[in-house]
C-alpha cells in the first residue's frame, strides 16, 4: 500500500537518526517517498551519506521502537525466532554491524498465550457409602473434612500471577528483551521447538531448561558476543500453555490445559478436587511413568505445608487413589467430620489435631468409640470407652470408627440463680447458710435495669409539641414492673427422687420483714424465679390503677386510684367540676365493657354474614329471569352493609342513668384504665335517619320529641313507630305507641322532652327489605343493639349510610 506525502513524512520522523560511532550523524532522505507500510517491519530506507545531511538533522535522535529490524542482518528472519523481514537497502545492514548501531523493536509476539480452560460447573459431591451409613446410625450428614476447600465454581487464571523464580523456560514462552545504550531494542521472543530464541545479530540462543532468575544472565552472556557498553533486561511475557491429565477418584477427571505456572496444587483447583471415593492424602504427580511426588492435603489445609507441591510439565498426570481408611468424628468438637486416616491405624490425639483439638466444652474423662468387627458377623458392631487423658489419646482408631466426643455437664456445683423480675438475673455463688435474703439483700435490687432506660427515654426534647395525656398514662403505668411480693418460689432438684420440687414462699416477708418462715435457706444448684403482678394475676387491691378524667374538671389528668375509689372521689381529687359541666352527658369508658361489646358486635356481623349467604343462594334457585337483576343488586347492597358492620367499633361506653338535674354522679367504683370525660353544656339537639331535614337544631326547654319531629319532616317510608330517643347520656328510649297523624297520635313517647345532646333516629319501614333494615330487625330491638354493641348515634350513621 502507498501512502501520501505528508505520512511519509511523519514516518521518517517517528525513524529519526541513526548513530554511527565516531561519525557525524546520517540524516534522513529530505525528498518525498513513496513508502510499503503494508508490513511495518519491513519499512524501506533510503541510503545517506554525510554530504546528504541538512543542519536540520544534525541534532541525534535516539531511532524509535518502529521497523528497523533489517539493519541487524537477519536475512528476512522474523523476530519470534524466525527472523524478522529484512530491508531492502544493503547499506542500512552494513550501517548495523558498526559497533554502537541502534536498533528498533522486533516484531510483537504473537505466539499462543498460556491459558487456563474455563472451570464448569461442577457436580455435586454424592455422600459415599460411609457417610451413608453414619447417617443412618445417627441421623447426622457428616461432611468430608477438606472437601469444601474445592467447592468454589470458579478458579482464577494465572495468567497474571508473578512468574516465580524457579519457573523453568520452555518451548512457546515469550520473552520481552530490552536492550539499551551502544544498542536500543525491545522485542519478544518466542522459545521454539527446539528451546532457542533468535536475537538478532546475535543468533540462536537456547534458553529451554533455564530457571527465570538465571535467564538474564544467559542472555546478557550471548548478547555481550556481540556488542558491548550496553544495558539488558529480560522477563517473561505470555507463558506456554501445557496438557496434563488428572485421572482417578477425581471429581471431574480429564485432560486439561494450563498455565506454565501450574503447579499440582493449582490443577487440583482447577479439576474440583478428589470425589467423594478419592484420597485427600496420597494425590501421586506420574512423569514419565515415574512418581514425581506425592501430596498430603491434609498438610496443606491444617498448616499450609506446600514441601510436596511440584510445577507441572507436559505430559504430567495427576492421579487421585481411592480413598484411605476413614473415622467419623462427631458431638462436643470444632469440626465435625469424616476423617480419613493415611495408615491402617493412627493414635486418637493425631486425628483430632486436625479436628481442631480438644475442645473446652468436651469432657476429657470419656469418650465414646463405635466400632465395626467383621469377624463378628452376629453383631459386628460394638462400643468402646475411651478416657482422653494422655494415655487415651494415644489410642488408635481405624477404618469405619465413630468417635463420639461428649460435652461437660451443665450443673454448677456452687451456684444458685436469680431469675424473673430483678435487676440482675446471674447466677451466684453459693456459700453455705446462704438465705433468700442473702441472695436479695433490699427491694432496689428488685428494680429491672430497664427501667432506667425507660425513664430516661420520657425526657424527649420536642419542642412545641403536645404532650398525650393517654401517652402519659401507658408511660406512668409501663415504667415500671409491679413486684407480686405475696408469692415467689424455688425450684429445687432432688436427685434421689430425680424431679423438681417447687417451692413457694412470701417475698415481702422474706426480704421486708427478714421472717425465717420465709426467708428459706438455700442450696446449691437452687433457682429462686421472683414475679411480677403481670405473671400471676394477683388481687385488684394489690395492684397499680390509673384513670383518665378530661373535660370539665378544674385539674384534668390522669390519677392512680386506690381500690373501691369512685367516680367523685376522683372529681374531687381533680379540683372539682367547672361551672359549664354537664354531668348528665358524662361519658365513661371501660375496656373490661368495650370488649364485651365488640364480642358482641362480631356475633352478629358473623350472623349477618351468613344469612346474606343462605339468602343469596336461596334466591338463586328461586328466582325467575325477572327477579335476578334486583336480587343481584339487594346482594350487592348487603356485601356494601356488611363491609360497614366490620369497620364498626364499640365505644365501651356505660350509662350512668342520671337525670339531666343531677348536682353530682352516682358513686361508680372505678376500674384500671377507665377513661372519664365531662362535656360542656350543649344547646343542640340531633334528628336523622328517614326525615326531610337531617340536621341538629336549637334545644328548646319546651319542646318535646313531636316538635322536634315535626320540625324535621319524617318521609313516607319513616317508620315512626320504631323511633329512637338517644340520650346524651348513652341510654336509648324507644316509641311502643301506634301510629296517628304524624306516627304518635297523643302517646306519651310524643311528648318526651329532650335535653342539650339528645338525638332522634327515624328507621326506615323494615317492609322495604333493604339490607340494612333486614341487619336491624335481625338485631330484636333497638335498645338492645345499643346496648350489646355499645353503639353511639355516630356509629349508627355509619351504619346507615
Amino acid at each position: 500500500m502507498k501512502i501520501p506525502y505528508p505520512f511519509q513524512t511523519l514516518i521518517q520522523l517517528s525513524l529519526g537518526v541513526l548513530w554511527v560511532a565516531g561519525t557525524a550523524p546520517l540524516a534522513m532522505a529530505q525528498r518525498p517517498m513513496a513508502t510499503d507500510v503494508s508490513n511495518i517491519s519491513s519499512v524501506t530506507l533510503a541510503a545517506v551519506t554525510p554530504a546528504a545531511a541538512t543542519p536540520a538533522a544534525a541534532t541525534p535522535a535516539a531511532p524509535t521502537l518502529s521497523a528497523m529490524g533489517g539493519m541487524l542482518g537477519m536475512d528476512g528472519a522474523t523476530a519470534r525466532g524466525t527472523g524478522l523481514p529484512g530491508l531492502q537497502n544493503p547499506n542500512a545492514a552494513d550501517l548495523a554491524r558498526t559497533p554502537g548501531a541502534g536498533f528498533t523493536e522486533i516484531g510483537q509476539g504473537t505466539g499462543p498465550a498460556a491459558t487456563t480452560t474455563p472451570k464448569a460447573e461442577l457436580p455435586p459431591l454424592a455422600a459415599n457409602l460411609f457417610q451413608r451409613f453414619i447417617a443412618s446410625a445417627t441421623g447426622r450428614d457428616l461432611p468430608l473434612y477438606g472437601y469444601n476447600l474445592f467447592s468454589g465454581n470458579s478458579f482464577n487464571s494465572l495468567a497474571n500471577v508473578p512468574v516465580p523464580a524457579n519457573y523453568v523456560v520452555g518451548p512457546g514462552d515469550d520473552i520481552d528483551l530490552k536492550l539499551w545504550g551502544s544498542v536500543d531494542a525491545a522485542m519478544r521472543l518466542t522459545v521454539d521447538r527446539n528451546g532457542q530464541i533468535t536475537i538478532p545479530k546475535v543468533g540462536p540462543v537456547t534458553v529451554a531448561g533455564i530457571r527465570a532468575d538465571q535467564l538474564e544472565k544467559q542472555l546478557r552472556a550471548q548478547v555481550g558476543r556481540v556488542f558491548n557498553n550496553f544495558e539488558l533486561n529480560a522477563t517473561l511475557g505470555r507463558l506456554r500453555s501445557i496438557q496434563v491429565y488428572v485421572v482417578g477418584q477425581a471429581r471431574k477427571p480429564g485432560a486439561y490445559t494450563v498455565s506454565g505456572l501450574s503447579t499440582l496444587i493449582s490443577t487440583l483447583f482447577e479439576s474440583g478436587g478428589p470425589a467423594a471415593t478419592g484420597s485427600m492424602r496420597q494425590i501421586q504427580l506420574v512423569r514419565d511413568g515415574k512418581t514425581i511426588t506425592s501430596l498430603d492435603l491434609y498438610a496443606f489445609i491444617h498448616s499450609g505445608t506446600t514441601a510436596a507441591d511440584a510445577q507441572l510439565l507436559p505430559g504430567d498426570v495427576i492421579v487421585i487413589p481411592p480413598a484411605g481408611p476413614r473415622v467419623a468424628m462427631l458431638g462436643a468438637l470444632d469440626t465435625p467430620a469424616v476423617y480419613e486416616l493415611k495408615a491402617p491405624q493412627e493414635p486418637l490425639q493425631s486425628v483430632l489435631g486436625y479436628s481442631g483439638g480438644l475442645n473446652v466444652l468436651t469432657t476429657p474423662h470419656k469418650a465414646l468409640v463405635e466400632r465395626i468387627d467383621t469377624a463378628n458377623s452376629e453383631a459386628p458392631r460394638s462400643v468402646q470407652e475411651r478416657s482422653l487423658d494422655a494415655t487415651g489419646l494415644q489410642t488408635t482408631v481405624r477404618d469405619g470408627d465413630m468417635v463420639t466426643l461428649l460435652p461437660i455437664a451443665s450443673q454448677f456445683s456452687n451456684a444458685v440463680t436469680l431469675r424473673g423480675n430483678v435487676a440482675a438475673p446471674l447466677r451466684y455463688s453459693f456459700k453455705p447458710g446462704m438465705r433468700v435474703a442473702d441472695l436479695i439483700p433490699e427491694p432496689a435490687a428488685l428494680i429491672q435495669g430497664d427501667y432506667y432506660s425507660r425513664k430516661n427515654s420520657m425526657v424527649q426534647f420536642e419542642s412545641g409539641k403536645a404532650i398525650s395525656v393517654d401517652r402519659m398514662a401507658g408511660d406512668v403505668k409501663n415504667l415500671l414492673t409491679e413486684i407480686n411480693w405475696d408469692y415467689a418460689a424455688i425450684e429445687r432438684l432432688d436427685a434421689k427422687e430425680v424431679k423438681t420440687v417447687l417451692i413457694p414462699f412470701n417475698l415481702g416477708k422474706a426480704i421486708k420483714d427478714k421472717d425465717t418462715a420465709n426467708n428459706l435457706l438455700l442450696q446449691p444448684g437452687d433457682v429462686v424465679t421472683i414475679f411480677g403482678v403481670n405473671d400471676l394475676p394477683v388481687p385488684i387491691e394489690k395492684r397499680n390503677q390509673f384513670v383518665r378524667l378530661a373535660g370539665e374538671v378544674m385539674v384534668p389528668g390522669v390519677y392512680q386510684i386506690t381500690p373501691g375509689e369512685t367516680l367523685p372521689d376522683v372529681v374531687t381529687r381533680a379540683g372539682g367540676l367547672s361551672r359549664n359541666s354537664f354531668l348528665y352527658a358524662t361519658v365513661l369508658t371501660r375496656e373490661s365493657t368495650r370488649l364485651q361489646q365488640q364480642a358482641n358486635l362480631d356475633k352478629a356481623t358473623r350472623k349477618l354474614e351468613g344469612d346474606i349467604s343462605s339468602q343469596s343462594a336461596s334466591l338463586a334457585q328461586n328466582a325467575s329471569d325477572a327477579e335476578k337483576n334486583s336480587m343481584q343488586a339487594q346482594v350487592l347492597a348487603q356485601r356494601s352493609l356488611l363491609e360497614r358492620v366490620r369497620n364498626l367499633k364499640a365505644s365501651g361506653r356505660i350509662s350512668l342513668e342520671m337525670e339531666p338535674t343531677d348536682p353530682v354522679m352516682p358513686a361508680l367504683a372505678l376500674e384500671d384504665g377507665d377513661s372519664i370525660v365531662i362535656p360542656h353544656k350543649p344547646s343542640f339537639v340531633g334528628v336523622f335517619g328517614a326525615v326531610l331535614s337531617e340536621t341538629s337544631f336549637i334545644h328548646k326547654v319546651s319542646y318535646t320529641v313531636g316538635d322536634y319531629l315535626e320540625k324535621a319532616g319524617p318521609t313516607r317510608e319513616a317508620d315512626l313507630e320504631g323511633v329512637l330517643l338517644i340520650r346524651a347520656d348513652g341510654s336509648v328510649l324507644a316509641n311502643k305507641a301506634q301510629r296517628s297523624w304524624l306516627g304518635f297520635g297523643h302517646s306519651t313517647f310524643l311528648r318526651t322532652p329532650m335535653y342539650p345532646g339528645d338525638s332522634l333516629f327515624v328507621p326506615e319501614l323494615v317492609d322495604r327489605r333493604t339490607a340494612y333494615t333486614q341487619f336491624i330487625q335481625g338485631a330484636k330491638d333497638w335498645t338492645q343493639m345499643f346496648y350489646q354493641f355499645g353503639l353511639g348515634a355516630a356509629g349508627l350513621k355509619i351504619l346507615r349510610n
